[in-house]
């Protein structure tokens, strides 16, 4: 839901007072402009602030979609001048994404400055105050706040207390809003996720924090919503009646690179599948919403979460696999195992891919398995689901040879060549021609001019806007984890499933086939 805005405070002389929120992308054109704002982002000389962040931030402003009474205040340890944060955000531009128009750059720069300090320094957030009440008389940004935890997950709710320290924290009940924007990891266990979330609600209220996972701004998972609820065709066939089962695979071709320290005390089963993944099951299953506002929908998803079967005990072996990557060839480059890596102990147990069985005990999934699998060194980057239909229950033609049709399917592709495929049968011509499978296809590449705005970019808007459909919940987020838990506990306690090794540039370990072909069927290789 749109959150109102205050009144917008007279134009700086320099602000392009004649830009108008028009984008260069076909599908932005109706994109809002937001009210007034000033954003802190803290951890701003970081690698996400550079590569994600910064771009970001510029093409809104490019595209005319930040608000003329807008500053932006970077927050970080390194002792830096306003003009030394400035240039260090223009090369972050020139490296992760181009070189800005010069004109351009200019009146985008003097909405930049930078306030040095620590998370658990009450002096740095008292020059924060200070630097915010300026940028609220010279640039009118109304005393709106949105601040952005661009940090390790461990110094959050330490800033977010100081900030209600220093008096920077409005009520929602205020005309001035205020709104915390949160990256992943939240937690690592269900118990860690209550006890953070319940940290930060003592600064904030449930309201104003929006816990992003960039995944849900990127154009075909937004457009999941779009094809299930405006194309009445598909909800008829959305269910037990006539789906045989669901498959959902996000592949890494990467290593893990220069994560080592982060991932090796996560693994997969935490880093992907209990929020991104877990995000693609919740907006294929899900209900119908009510209405399309930010609560309708996230009850849809986590009505959905609370309805998954628990995997626990003896399940942890018969619905779960994991395994890690063998030295092997990806691209046709030779890489080096998991436990050679730099930085990862040579007596690690973690895993670098993981395969799931999940079923959603309600009336629309009630037995239809959804599989889940995420890994890295596998031979390709893809996203992608996969929804199978059921097969036909009888021979089409008598006089068609090798009738054995095989069941449609529906193919929602993420990332790349984002699009989406419906393959069925269809017969080759001639007298008594066989079967032959054939696709129709939509590629957002061939079907609209420009490229689709980056994940960040959306989800900064909409959270300037006041609009959290795109961004979890509390309730939601420890749902997620209520089903991670328990094979996180299971896997601690035992070798079951047992750590499998697999050759870098494969599908994965033998358990993740053994898995799908128990119940008869396949993988669909992306």
């Amino acid at each position: 839901m749109i959150a109102p805005t205050a009144p917008v405070a007279p134009s700086p002389p320099s602000w392009p007072a004649g830009k108008t929120a028009v984008p260069r992308e076909q599908r932005m054109r109706s994109a809002k402009v937001p009210g007034p704002l000033a954003m802190v982002i803290f951890g701003a000389t970081g690698d996400l602030t550079r590569r994600k962040l910064f771009p970001a931030l510029f093409r809104l402003f490019s595209q005319g979609l930040l608000p003329r009474g807008f500053g932006l205040v970077g927050f970080a340890r390194h002792a830096l001048t306003d003009e030394a944060f400035r240039e260090s955000m223009r090369a972050a531009l020139e490296e992760f994404s181009e070189a800005p128009d010069p004109e351009e750059w200019e009146r985008f720069a003097e909405a930049v400055s930078y306030v040095q300090g620590s998370f658990d320094d009450p002096a740095g957030f008292l020059r924060l105050a200070e630097e915010l009440r300026r940028v609220d008389r010279e640039r009118g940004t109304g005393g709106n706040r949105l601040f952005y935890m661009a940090t390790p997950p461990e110094v959050v709710c330490g800033a977010a207390e100081q900030l209600g320290r220093a008096g920077l924290v409005r009520t929602p009940d205020e005309r001035e809003w205020t709104r915390i924007i949160v990256e992943k990891p939240f937690g690592r266990d269900l118990e860690s996720a209550r006890a953070l979330n319940a940290r930060l609600l003592r600064a904030f209220d449930e309201s104003q924090v929006y816990r992003i996972d960039h995944y849900l701004g990127k154009e075909t998972v937004q457009n999941l919503l779009v094809f299930r609820f405006a194309n009445v065709i598909w909800e008829p066939l959305w269910s037990r009646t006539y789906i045989d089962h669901v498959q959902v695979t996000m592949a890494e071709s990467v290593g893990v690179g220069s994560r080592a320290g982060y991932y090796d005390d996560a693994g997969a089963l935490r880093d992907m599948v209990q929020n991104h993944v877990v995000q693609l099951l919740t907006l294929v299953a899900m209900e119908p919403p009510a209405s399309y506002d930010a609560d309708s929908i996230r009850n849809e998803k986590v009505k959905v979460l609370r309805s998954v079967r628990p995997i626990e005990g003896d399940g942890v072996a018969t619905e779960t696999v994991r395994g890690r990557y063998d030295a092997g060839v990806v691209d046709g480059e030779s890489v080096p195992g998991y436990l050679q890596e730099a930085g990862i102990a040579p007596d690690s147990r973690t895993e670098t891919f993981t395969a799931l069985r999940v079923w959603i005990d309600n009336w629309r999934w009630a037995g239809v398995p959804f599989y889940l699998r995420t890994g890295k060194r596998l031979p390709h980057k893809a996203t992608e689901i996969t929804v199978r239909f059921r097969p036909a229950p009888h021979p089409v033609l008598d006089t068609v040879q090798g009738d054995l049709p095989q069941p449609g399917q529906l193919v929602l592709r993420i990332q790349p060549r984002e699009g989406i495929s419906l393959y069925f049968e269809a017969k080759v011509p001639g007298l008594a021609g066989p079967l032959h499978p054939v696709s129709m296809d939509f590629s957002y590449e061939t079907s609209f001019t420009g490229a689709s705005p980056e994940a960040y970019e959306r989800l900064l808007l909409d959270a300037m806007l006041g609009d959290a459909t795109l961004f979890a919940r509390r309730d939601e987020v420890e749902a997620a984890w209520g089903l991670i838990t328990p094979i996180l506990e299971g896997w601690a306690a035992s070798d079951v499933p047992p750590l499998e090794p697999y050759p870098a540039g494969t599908w994965g370990p033998p358990g993740a086939e053994r898995l799908v072909r128990a119940d008869g069927r396949e993988w669909r290789d992306p």
